[in-house]
């Protein structure tokens, strides 16, 4: 991981391949290019027939073709449009590409992330989020809508969290954890990998389980 400074990396005309073609993969290539300039060379999905258009974007062909595509400069950079639900496929598609190719960090220019942090590959960040001093983001993380975390927190790899999450300071969040819309979580608190919290749910103690937390306090459901 590399620490961020607010010279962001001038993605502007670089060529953009997304895993996935769906409502995630469709939403990175927006901003992708809306914001950051970037041209989308196609998704790759091995469900889609090879040529196939989505949202008028091509289908280059499945995950047996990425690698072949990217070694013949079809494009730069890679992203991962695998939501929540695939936890499993998402993290398997980041760790079999991630020492061959690049993965973009598609931050979009209205959050705010202080030159402290530092961030791992493949993150997206939608509008109006906040990363304050010293906080760590993992490989392959979303930060949906107007997220904020704290000082001294941390995300690991591959987790999503939706909008309005707030992390007080010194927080430690897990690898593929997904944190509902507009839950909160106080100091000094760590959430063990593969938990879900439900929206609006608000941690005052450390989740020790993997599971369901759901309510205020958040309680285990399963």
């Amino acid at each position: 991981m590399k620490r961020f400074t607010v010279m962001k990396k001038n993605l502007k005309d670089k060529k953009l391949a997304i895993i996935g073609s769906g409502d995630l993969g469709q939403l990175i290539a927006y901003h992708a290019s809306i914001d950051s300039g970037m041209q989308i060379a196609g998704f790759f999905n091995d469900f889609l027939e090879t040529g196939e258009n989505v949202n008028g974007i091509p289908v280059l062909g499945g995950l047996d073709d990425v690698s072949y595509l990217y070694n013949k400069g079809l494009f730069d950079c890679l992203m991962i449009g695998i939501g929540y639900k695939h936890f499993s496929f998402r993290k398997g598609s980041f760790d079999r590409f991630k020492d061959e190719i690049p993965f973009a960090n598609i931050i979009h220019s209205t959050c705010f992330v202080d030159e402290s942090c530092i961030l791992g590959e493949g993150i997206f960040m939608l509008p109006g989020s906040t990363l304050d001093f010293n906080v760590c983001i993992g490989d392959n993380v979303l930060l949906n809508t107007s997220c904020t975390i704290a000082h001294d927190s941390s995300v690991g790899n591959h987790s999503f969290l939706s909008p309005r999450v707030a992390m007080a300071g010194f927080i430690e969040v897990g690898e593929c954890c997904n944190l509902g819309i507009n839950c909160t979580i106080i100091d000094n608190i760590t959430i063990v990998d593969n938990c879900q919290l439900g929206g609006g749910a608000v941690v005052i103690n450390n989740i020790n389980k993997p599971g369901l937390y759901v309510g205020s306090p958040a309680r285990f459901i399963r």
